[in-house]
């Protein structure tokens, strides 16, 4: 799948679901925008703010006009999920913006957020866009246990902390479907494999293991990654929460060996441009690597 490609998801028993590659960090199978075109139609995840075009473009192919759009729902407020809110708020003068209540003051001023993700995300800021405010009266705050009323599809919220704690995953019981946030890692569909997300400052194991599970309780048919796109093979979840383990004790036995946490940051830089560079680019494969190590060092250290 090319950047900008719009495409059908026809697993299982989804239906009026699509999704775009929005090119983040202009790399393919990374970023997906997804449009459930329902009664009440709803984007989930807005994308980093650069090239939200490439979501109007999802709109425009799927037939659903700017002004008919009644809902955008990000799964959480990192901008890599949240950072075309606004954008698409002003683009999309009806839609009402859904997101996690503790994440609500941070759409309505984004101005901390965007101080804390430079300071987070150091060399891949270069790929962002700074975000722009969505108005306080087109929000709506979520918890856990809500239900947002599509119509003929509905998107239950369950809380989802481990990656973030404001973070939500979408059950689409309609579509058997689950939107995964960033609770099921990183799917990559060319290789058929799922990678670690554990960034700083709010990543914790035992909480993220628990998230794991309760997509399984769930037992959706299709899992809607936020990276990237749909997958049917449901055993990806054993895969991931090995991972998971895994990572964070190779973090942990580094730091033990070397005893310096910026050596710790570059050998899993390397390693990850080394694994991941063909597909990502090795620049946001390194600066990937090294911001999940961080991400870990900082969980060790709570």
């Amino acid at each position: 799948m090319a950047i900008g490609d719009v495409r059908t998801v026809s697993s299982g028993h989804c239906t009026d679901l699509h999704y775009v590659d929005t090119g983040m960090y202009d790399a393919p199978e990374y970023g997906s925008v997804y449009l459930l075109d329902a009664e009440e139609p709803a984007l989930i995840d807005t994308g980093i703010g650069k090239h939200y075009e490439r979501i109007l473009d999802l709109l425009e192919t799927v037939g659903v006009g700017t002004e008919e759009l009644e809902w955008i729902v990000p799964t959480h407020v990192h901008l890599d999920h949240a950072g075309g809110a606004g954008f698409l708020a002003e683009e999309c003068p009806n839609a009402t913006v859904a997101i996690h209540e503790r994440g609500a003051r941070h759409l309505a001023d984004p101005t901390r957020l965007w101080e804390g993700t430079k300071s987070a995300v150091g060399g891949m800021i270069e790929y962002y866009a700074e975000p722009e405010p969505v108005p306080e009266g087109r929000i709506e705050e979520l918890a856990d246990g809500d239900v947002i009323d599509l119509g003929d599809h509905e998107l239950r919220v369950h809380e989802a902390p481990g990656h973030a704690p404001h973070q939500h995953v979408f059950h689409d019981s309609a579509n058997e479907a689950v939107f995964t946030a960033d609770a099921a890692g990183i799917y990559v569909p060319s290789r058929d494999v799922v990678r670690e997300t554990t960034p700083p400052p709010q990543f914790d194991l035992e909480q993220a293991i628990e998230d794991v599970g309760l997509l399984r309780d769930l037992d959706p048919e299709t899992l809607l990654f936020g990276h990237f796109g749909p997958c049917d093979r449901l055993d990806v979840l054993d895969e991931y929460e090995e991972r998971l383990r895994e990572w964070v004790a190779s973090v942990e036995a580094k730091r033990d060996v070397y005893g310096d946490d910026e050596q710790v940051l570059e050998q899993f830089g390397e390693r990850t441009a080394a694994l991941m560079g063909e597909l990502w680019g090795e620049h946001k494969a390194r600066e990937e690597g090294k911001l999940n190590a961080r991400g870990v060092l900082t969980y060790l250290d709570s």
